[in-house]
């Protein structure tokens, strides 16, 4: 007696159909599964098998071989217990077969229920791709539900699995918002002109900013206002968020707005890169993925978790190395970051007296790197604000200044891509002011920018002029971007 369902594997954020083969024969009472499993995949035996007599179904008193195909694929994880009992029910009972021509994926209780895994999105895809419908625990269909195309159905537990007449529920999608409410608006932060000028320019190009100055002058809330800024991301992008969420264990829930994450400087290597013992799961930088990575306090982070950062920066991807596989997960993110000059943070404050030694302030400035800190497009210092200005006039609203950075996204589209990221010779096409050229020269050579300074610069002069509709980058737009690199 055999049967087969098709199930997922997350490879990387990247799922991949697995088929779960069930057979059965007469023979000494033997429940065996292979094709790489973990341990809690093993144990799945003991929960189905529990779950059958939970459910009033007869398990078989012969042999039942489960293999997990493709047999070099690692399996992980509590997500085929209900494949392995779906195929194991029409294996001894034909009049379950129906129930094998779906992808499904669940854990199941000791007494039949179903419980969500991780990749209920990525099981979605599947079944689209393969045109076959999908089954999944209820909490997560609802989040698979939100991918178009796929027929996504919820089951409560076994008994509901196995009648697709009547047990099978179709999932109520959340209604997704394209202009979520902010968190934090931008007409939060009173004063501080030059530094939501910043903010803007950095929200419009997609470009990496890092923010110093004393505790209490806003580093962190301008940062959290970024997300009202950015534009909703399109559907192919959506897709790659989603799957690099479900690859987490984290629904997003039909949200189109870009990510936003703040680990903490607590953070461990995997947790802000990815990785873990077992199967490889995704880190911060990869649930920041075409959103913003905000790292606050930055110089009480380790060097060597900042170092490790400099990569996925730099290539938008993160390659972790097991022994036989090698997973990459995708970091197209965008960097944010704030610190203070010192370890007492009141360093050149002009008020408060730095109590700091020379040492510790050599030594807290030396865990920023200069490789790392080169990767900054964009580095403001934020100073203390006068308190007439805290209870003046609030200043433009997030929607105001976002209305102007999706105008300069547009802008930039039309030409291949944002400006952090476009193709170098599509900036050297635009039209550059003699002025202009002339000032990144003698730039580049009074200042010693690197070439990588030196290019980030340009990209920055050209948000500004996307920003002031110019078609023509001019001096004054150079040299508002040099203020932000040289300090």
């Amino acid at each position: 007696m055999f049967a087969r369902v098709t199930s997922v594997a997350l490879v990387g954020v990247e799922p991949r159909p697995v088929q779960v083969e069930v057979h059965v024969t007469n023979g000494r009472s033997v429940f065996a599964i292979v094709g790489l499993p973990d341990t809690s995949v093993r144990e799945a035996k003991e929960r189905v098998r529990a779950a059958f007599g939970s459910s009033g179904l007869r398990f078989p008193a012969g042999r039942v071989v489960v293999n997990l195909s493709p047999a070099d694929l690692p399996k992980a994880g509590s997500a085929y217990d209900l494949p392995i009992a779906l195929g194991l029910a029409a294996a001894i009972d034909k009049q379950h077969s129906p129930t094998t021509d779906v992808v499904a994926l669940g854990e199941l209780g000791l007494d039949g229920t179903l419980r969500p895994v991780r990749g209920g999105f990525g099981a979605a895809l599947v079944g689209r791709r393969l045109g076959r419908r999908v089954l999944l625990p209820v909490d997560a269909a609802a989040e698979a539900g939100v991918l178009e195309g796929a027929e996504v159905f919820g089951v409560p537990n076994l008994r509901a699995a196995l009648d697709p007449t009547g047990g099978w529920l179709v999932p109520e999608t959340p209604v997704a918002s394209e202009n979520p409410k902010a968190v934090v608006d931008l007409s939060d932060v009173r004063g501080q002109l030059a530094a939501r000028r910043a903010l803007e320019v950095a929200a419009a190009g997609g470009h990496h900013m890092l923010m110093s100055g004393p505790p209490g002058v806003g580093k962190t809330l301008l940062a959290r206002c970024l997300p009202s800024l950015l534009p909703p991301l399109p559907a192919a992008e959506l897709l790659e968020v989603a799957l690099a969420w479900t690859a987490a264990g984290l629904p997003r829930f039909g949200k189109l707005d870009p990510p936003f994450r703040s680990p903490h400087h607590s953070a461990t290597l995997p947790a802000l890169v990815g990785g873990g013992s077992g199967v490889p799961v995704p880190g911060e930088v990869t649930l920041a993925h075409r959103g913003v990575l905000f790292l606050d306090e930055l110089g009480e982070f380790p060097t060597p978790l900042l170092d490790a950062l400099r990569q996925p920066i730099e290539d938008g991807r993160v390659v972790v190395a097991r022994k036989g596989s090698t997973v990459t997960f995708p970091s197209k993110i965008q960097l944010v970051a704030a610190t203070n000059p010192c370890p007492c943070g009141f360093h050149d404050d002009g008020e408060v007296p730095c109590t700091c030694a020379p040492r510790a302030i050599d030594r807290y400035r030396g865990r920023l790197s200069g490789p790392l800190l080169d990767r900054f497009d964009m580095r403001i210092r934020m100073n203390r604000v006068d308190h007439r200005l805290l209870s003046g006039p609030p200043g433009e609203s997030s929607g105001t200044v976002r209305a102007r950075v999706v105008a300069a996204r547009k802008r930039q589209l039309a030409r291949g891509g944002v400006n952090a990221k476009l193709a170098r010779d599509a900036i050297d096409a635009l039209e550059w002011s003699d002025p202009a050229v002339r000032l990144l020269d003698a730039a580049a050579e009074s200042h010693r920018l690197s070439p990588r300074g030196w290019d980030r610069v340009r990209r920055v002069a050209v948000t500004i002029a996307d920003l002031g509709e110019s078609a023509t980058i001019t001096d004054d737009h150079v040299g508002e971007a040099l203020a932000y690199r040289v300090q």
